[in-house]
């Protein structure tokens, strides 16, 4: 029988154990909802995200609904709609009654069928009970300057109004 020399047994010992704290952090605390949830996102023609005040994450790139309804248009278009759409909540937000809204009266406007990621459980969305929304353009917050917010709604300053003018 051969033996080997402690120096190659501990290097295979090492090589053991570093595989293993591998294999152990791999796992990362997956549950198996998320796991099952994951793998069904490979059912599905299109994946999209829920995105910040109820805009959507479509290939990478942030659309408005309006937007977002767009693409779907162009894509029926091209000959190449979906069949099967999947929301799923992105890393800035979870998905919202608005997003579900919006993606419902695109599933009127489209013809496809939606699904929504409820926590790790599909569930496909009715328009009936969601209630469509109408799609609008995204509008960011307006920033006033300080000159306009120091008037008022008369259009004098606030200080014309100290000065007696």
């Amino acid at each position: 029988m051969i033996r080997l020399s402690t120096l190659a047994g501990r290097l295979l010992a090492a090589s053991l154990l570093a595989s293993a704290l591998v294999l152990t952090g791999c796992h990362r605390g997956v549950t198996r909802e998320e796991v099952a949830a994951l793998q069904a996102q490979h059912h599905f023609d299109t994946v999209i995200k829920a995105y910040k005040s109820g805009q959507f994450l479509v290939d990478g790139a942030v659309l408005s609904a309006i937007d977002t309804g767009s693409h779907f248009a162009y894509l029926k278009d091209a000959g190449k709609l979906p069949k099967t759409v999947l929301l799923v909540p992105s890393d800035d937000s979870k998905v919202r009654k608005l997003h579900l809204q919006f993606l419902a009266r695109m599933q009127l406007d489209y013809g496809f069928t939606a699904y929504y990621d409820d926590g790790g459980e599909l569930r496909q969305i009715d328009p009936k009970d969601v209630g469509s929304h109408q799609l609008e353009d995204y509008h960011a917050p307006q920033k006033m300057d300080d000159e306009q917010r120091a008037r008022s709604a008369s259009g004098g300053g606030i200080g014309d109004q100290v000065r007696g003018n």
